[in-house]
């Protein structure tokens, strides 16, 4: 068995290692607001921001998996009573997608994503900390790619809890839910 099972990974190293490998940049706008939870009386509106990174690209012909880092804000803007605060937070994400390219520059994707949060900025904060450090996601995308130079769309919805606190007005058992639009540039070959 243990012999099958070292076989097996060498073949795939070998596999993943011969071929076309590919890196580049992206950044782009994000859309974001959360979902589920009970807000009671609070309304709950989207906050824009952005993401920016690189990623790498394992091509297996037609399907391809990029793994990526990047700096993505998430998010809301809570209203209770007249009073807006917006709730702000920055994530290392690490989505690995799976895509498919059926041709013509055009792919679709899909894949699972990490976040590990690196601040958050909440005005008149009364709660220790508001959101969780870890945050989980399932993205699908699609986009076009001319070149160097492409386009791409992705949806993220949140998997895991992100509120860290308990409170009267607010239920913290609410996602994280993403529009991402972007741009993104191939380097080297």
């Amino acid at each position: 068995m243990k012999l099958f099972i070292t076989a097996i990974s060498m073949l795939t190293v070998s596999a993943v290692c011969a071929q076309n490998i590919s890196g580049g940049v992206k950044g782009g706008v994000n859309v974001t607001n959360f979902t589920g939870g009970d807000f009671n009386d609070v309304k709950k509106t989207a906050l824009v921001g952005f993401h920016a990174g690189g990623y790498l690209n394992f091509s297996l012909g037609g399907v391809s998996i990029q793994p990526e880092v990047l700096v993505s804000t998430g998010g809301a803007t809570l209203e209770d009573q007249g009073n807006k605060v917006d709730v702000k937070l920055t994530y290392i994400s690490v989505p690995v997608m799976v895509k498919f390219n059926p041709g013509g520059g055009f792919y679709l994707e899909a894949g699972p994503q990490v976040g590990f949060k690196i601040s958050e900025d909440v005005k008149n904060q009364t709660v220790g900390d508001f959101a969780k450090s870890l945050d989980l996601s399932a993205g699908a995308g699609l986009g076009y790619s001319f070149g160097k130079l492409g386009i791409g769309g992705r949806y993220l919805v949140g998997l895991s809890k992100v509120g860290d606190f308990d409170s009267g007005n607010v239920d913290p058992d609410f996602k994280n839910s993403t529009i991402q639009v972007g741009l993104f540039l191939k380097l080297g070959k």
